[in-house]
């Protein structure tokens, strides 16, 4: 049990790491709390910092998911035999979600936690046989919703529900259900005021745009 907790603990520390924050301290010297939708995920560092520090902080945001799944997965499993392996690396991957979502180094206001649910996603694909089918439907899912809206909260939205969708349509175990779930839950939870700007037609689409520091 002590091993499990600390693999929970871990797991949520890797996904605290603020990596946009970090990223718009270092090469821009801001708080991107400051800028844009004042987010710290890969979208807003993509609009306020730019393409390249946007794509480096959804590679590292993704990163934190999947080396939490895959790797911290493989050590903590090595340890402990008292819990399905696929339900451990599903723990392991909602504490890292938490750990972006609600960070503890930036009291506890973190991003929105799609690129490190991706990440987990991937890393589940890789480690449980048969969710390599609904990942990829998932990713189709979003980059055909925002190609057409061009609108990331929508195609994050509506892709966290069909992540559901899919995993009871291809009938997975209960464990995966239930982490789809939650993971909707997640995803709807954060978007809340991008849900009441997408019903008033406010919500802007995806644009990179130079931005003036103060």
């Amino acid at each position: 049990m002590l091993m499990l907790i600390l693999g929970i603990v871990i797991s949520y520390l890797i996904g605290s790491i603020p990596t946009a924050y970090i990223l718009g301290r270092l090469l821009k010297g801001i708080d991107i709390r400051n800028f844009g939708s004042r987010n710290v995920g890969a979208t807003n560092a993509l609009r306020v910092l730019g393409k390249g520090p946007g794509i480096a902080v959804l590679v590292l945001d993704m990163l934190k998911g999947f080396i939490s799944v895959v790797f911290l997965g493989n050590i903590i499993a090595a340890k402990i035999t008292f819990i399905a392996q696929d339900t451990l690396l599903v723990i392991l991957g909602i504490s890292c979600i938490c750990g972006h979502n609600w960070t503890i180094f930036l009291r506890f206001k973190g991003g929105k936690g799609i690129a490190t649910t991706f990440g987990v996603l991937a890393g589940l694909a890789i480690k449980i046989r048969g969710l390599e089918l609904i990942f990829a439907l998932v990713v189709i899912t979003w980059l055909a919703i925002f190609l057409i809206a061009r609108i990331v909260s929508l195609a994050s939205i509506l892709s966290g529900i069909a992540l559901a969708v899919y995993m009871m349509l291809f009938n997975q175990p209960l464990v995966l259900k239930t982490a789809s779930i939650i993971l909707c839950a997640f995803i709807i939870l954060r978007h809340r005021s991008n849900l009441k700007r997408i019903f008033q037609g406010k919500e802007p689409r995806l644009t990179v745009k130079s931005t003036k520091y103060h």
